[in-house]
């Protein structure tokens, strides 16, 4: 067991962030979910250079609330209902996403809102 934990924690990558270190696997998730801010989403969006713009935020807050109410991060199909539900068409359409998230909206988003990676993203 003491191998594994040291061989997990070689994994972990430190972030400073505005004065806070901020523990991230190596595919950018956070380590400790309460460690999430607007200000991690920022600076994870600048990693990939993206500026975080209104639809963006809507994403992000979208998947926290989904996942504050489920307990799991949405996968592509269940965002792109939950987005067109509550925001119209267009919200649904996996080009709309993909012009906002190109990496992939779910993984992507999911990473800049501080949840868990969605099951099913490889």
């Amino acid at each position: 067991m003491q191998a594994l934990q040291t061989e997990e924690r070689k994994e972990t990558m430190e972030l400073e962030i505005n004065g806070r270190i901020v523990e991230t696997d190596p595919e950018g998730y956070l380590q400790n979910l309460s460690d999430w801010a607007d200000d991690v989403a920022e600076y994870l969006a600048a990693q990939d250079k993206l500026t975080l713009e209104e639809n963006h935020w809507k994403i992000i807050r979208y998947m926290r609330d989904y996942f504050n109410e489920y307990g799991t991060a949405p996968n592509l199909r269940i965002l792109q209902k939950g987005l067109k539900e509550e925001f119209g068409d267009e919200w649904g359409d996996k080009k709309f996403l993909f012009d906002l998230f190109p990496y992939g909206p779910a993984k992507q988003a999911g990473r800049y809102a501080g949840t868990p990676k969605p099951t099913g993203c490889v």
